[in-house]
């Protein structure tokens, strides 16, 4: 068994491309057979390196490593051009003369009819209207003499064509609603349709999953493969991924690159635990699962035809979750290995790193989140203007967080460097609270703004303890000047 994950490097590697690579991949693996990466550059002009680069980035990244390839279509092109002539020997491909200027007349000629609906209204639906299958030999021989260029078109002969689908079952049209379609350019390079064939072929593919915007283009290419007295592959066309409003997932809902995902601070493990779910449920979708268990499970059969919505609030929560599964030495390598920011603390003892990592790891959601905290924790860089002042000074003022905190700050300086933990600051705290007659909160939550600078932060106990007994004196008394500066 061998599947292909066949992407174009004309552009960047989307999140549609990778659940068809994901499920290619789950499919094949689960079944003990092959998965092939072709790269299809038969598109010279907008094909890019760079972007054949990046694919293979992506999908060492999220864990898909192929058995086969990467395989490029612009090493094959006299492969095409023989089978393009064998078809043309053989009656069943035709030469075409037609220029696109002049294709582009009779298309917008009086007469061409909208046959798409409400959905194309206003538009002109038009097919190949071979014109030139009539030639004649002579004719044709003088256009050969004269090199007009010319482009290799199919001919689709009458009847039906029908195809299976593991997802979307029967499949089957009339061949009148099929043009002749080119399967050689003029510049004599391959059109899709003719290369995925042959090299389908030729690579022993046995399963075909794919989008299912390729559904229409999968009738012609069983016709191109029946041509060739060739047997077609199994087909599976993945539903599209749709973005919030329910059309096709796009740039404007924000789907960009898969290594930005990567820049942005999202980890392998959650592309691939939410994109599984995407037109699939393992047996507990509210588990995380790794590349192994998915591939055990995958089943094509049980594969919705239903547009799934792609949701940026359930892939953000799912990375947190995976983030808070994971050692603070592993958050510690993969911070080091992909995030330049901790070039900034190269001096700081690794042993600290990884202290702060396990301190805020709870509530981080993806991995740049970490950037902020530490610049918080390891640089002291507060910031004081921000709404989380506003809404403390809701409920206290100036001056009583001012008195609180000086209260706090006799405490403090009280208590042994050396026994500066969580705990016996708690008891200090809880103490000072209760001898002031005051409740514990009202020294709890000046005190986090004062080391924070935030409204929200890990126990602040737990805060206390990892600046330590210096670094927490001194930042307590840095918001009791500011807020001295604010009240003047």
């Amino acid at each position: 068994m061998k599947v292909r994950f066949a992407p174009s490097p004309t552009g960047h590697l989307h999140i549609g491309g990778v659940r068809t690579a994901l499920f290619n991949y789950l499919f094949v693996k689960n079944q003990d057979g092959q998965f092939v990466l072709r790269i299809e550059d038969t598109d010279v002009s907008r094909s890019s390196g760079e972007m054949a680069e990046e694919i293979v980035e992506g999908l060492l990244w999220l864990g898909m490593k192929w058995d086969v390839g990467p395989i490029y279509q612009s090493g094959r092109f006299e492969k095409y051009r023989e089978t393009a002539a064998r078809l043309l020997e053989e009656g069943k491909a035709y030469r075409c003369f037609c220029t696109p200027a002049e294709i582009e007349a009779r298309r917008n000629s009086p007469g061409i009819e909208n046959a798409g609906g409400a959905e194309n209204a206003g538009e002109k639906i038009y097919k190949y209207d071979r014109l030139c299958l009539d030639l004649t030999h002579e004719q044709i021989q003088q256009k050969l003499r004269e090199k007009i260029p010319y482009a290799i078109r199919f001919f689709i002969p009458p009847g039906k064509t029908y195809f299976k689908d593991a997802i979307h079952k029967e499949m089957e049209t009339a061949n009148s609603e099929l043009e002749d379609f080119a399967i050689l350019k003029s510049d004599n390079s391959p059109t899709y349709h003719l290369s995925v064939v042959v090299d389908d072929s030729d690579m022993g593919i046995t399963h075909v999953i794919r989008g299912d915007d390729h559904l229409s283009n999968t009738f012609k290419q069983v016709l191109l493969f029946k041509a060739l007295g060739l047997n077609p592959p199994k087909f599976a066309h993945l539903p599209l991924i749709l973005g919030p409003d329910k059309k096709k997932l796009s740039k404007r809902h924000g789907e960009t690159s898969i290594l930005e995902f990567k820049k942005n601070g999202y980890l392998p493990e959650t592309l691939v635990n939410y994109l599984s779910q995407l037109s699939w449920l393992p047996a507990d979708s509210k588990k995380i699962f790794t590349m192994e268990e998915l591939v055990k499970q995958f089943n094509l059969t049980k594969l919705s035809k239903s547009s799934p919505v792609f949701d940026y609030d359930k892939l953000r929560f799912l990375n947190g979750r995976i983030i808070q599964l994971k050692e603070a030495k592993e958050l510690y390598q993969l911070l080091v290995e992909n995030h330049h920011f901790m070039n900034e603390y190269n001096a700081v003892p690794t042993e600290k790193k990884i202290a702060l990592i396990h301190l805020v790891k709870p509530r981080m959601k993806t991995m740049v989140d970490f950037e902020a905290k530490f610049a918080i924790y390891l640089k002291g860089e507060l910031n004081y203007h921000n709404g989380d002042l506003e809404k403390l000074n809701e409920t206290y003022s100036n001056t009583d967080m001012k008195g609180c905190l000086k209260l706090l700050l006799l405490r403090l300086e009280n208590i042994d460097g050396s026994r500066f933990g969580s705990a016996d600051i708690e008891a200090e705290l809880r103490t000072c609270a209760a001898e002031n007659n005051m409740d514990a909160a009202a020294l709890i939550h000046p005190a986090r703004f004062a080391l924070t600078a935030e409204a929200v932060s890990p126990p602040i106990f737990d805060v206390f303890a990892f600046l330590g007994k210096e670094e927490s004196i001194k930042r307590i008394n840095r918001f009791i000047d500011y807020l001295e500066k604010t009240d003047a």
